[in-house]
């Protein structure tokens, strides 16, 4: 049976990789990004935020069975920390009423296996509280020097993969049966890692700094079959878990001591 699917992110990369997917399984999906999308809008601000979910209930008449939530960004600076963590919470709280309408509910979050690496505590603190003007102040002062700009993505993602691990569970998701789970890539062959991956120098940095023995760096497309799976009515079950879909680098990383 058909269902509606919500995508963020969705004109290039992973989303773009998820859209094809869901549409050749003859899904209808509701695309979201900043151009080339059904909904236009920037969920870097509070009133992109508001249009994006907006946009999506005149689309689909408030109805929604899965948001797959892929829009962000990598960049060592504070639109990293807007979009990341305040734009996709915003949108997943404010696209649940719509979920909670429709059949087998599920959302699922485009996370990273960064998410383990050093992060700014006081950033995923920020986050965690809700205080965008506090994070944006402190990705702000991290972005000023070389040895802690980097810190903003990884904090952007552990954030993202606690407070989903701390709603997962609550009434208004579990309870209103709605899962929710994040999917923790590797290095992924898209635009958004394109100034890294297409110089030997780059390439050789991220395969020390990632790892991937299984497959190397990945098509977008090896991710999204792990997204649609995670959003279909399959996945019944499952519910506040990260899903590292990476080659194998958590493990090289993490190893057995990761439990």
């Amino acid at each position: 049976m058909a269902r509606t699917y919500v995508v963020t992110g969705a004109a290039s990369g992973i989303g773009r990789a998820t859209v094809h997917l869901l549409t050749a399984l003859d899904h209808v999906v509701v695309t979201l990004d900043r151009h080339d999308a059904d909904v236009v809008a920037d969920l870097s601000t509070p009133a992109g935020r508001t249009e994006a979910v907006e946009g999506v209930r005149a689309a689909t008449g408030g109805i929604v069975d899965a948001v797959i939530a892929c829009a962000g960004l990598a960049l060592p600076e504070p639109a990293t920390v807007a979009v990341n963590y305040f734009g996709t919470v915003a949108t997943l709280e404010g696209l649940r009423p719509m979920l909670a309408a429709g059949a087998h509910p599920r959302a699922v979050v485009v996370s990273s296996m960064a998410s383990f690496q050093p992060n700014d505590a006081a950033l995923v603190d920020a986050c965690l509280a809700g205080d965008e003007a506090h994070a944006l102040d402190i990705a702000a002062k991290l972005a000023g020097a070389e040895d802690t700009a980097n810190l903003i993505y990884a904090s952007t993602k552990a954030a993202l993969n606690r407070w989903m691990r701390r709603v997962a569970t609550t009434p208004g998701w579990a309870g209103a049966h709605v899962p929710i789970n994040a999917v923790g890539p590797g290095v992924v062959l898209t635009p958004m890692t394109e100034g890294w991956t297409s110089s030997a120098e780059g390439r050789a940095f991220l395969e020390q700094m990632v790892p991937m023995p299984l497959t190397g760096f990945m098509a977008p497309e090896q991710v999204a079959a792990v997204l649609v799976f995670l959003a279909s009515e399959e996945n019944s079950a499952m519910t506040g878990q990260v899903v590292f879909v990476d080659g194998g680098s958590d493990v090289v990383l993490r190893g057995e001591t990761a439990w």
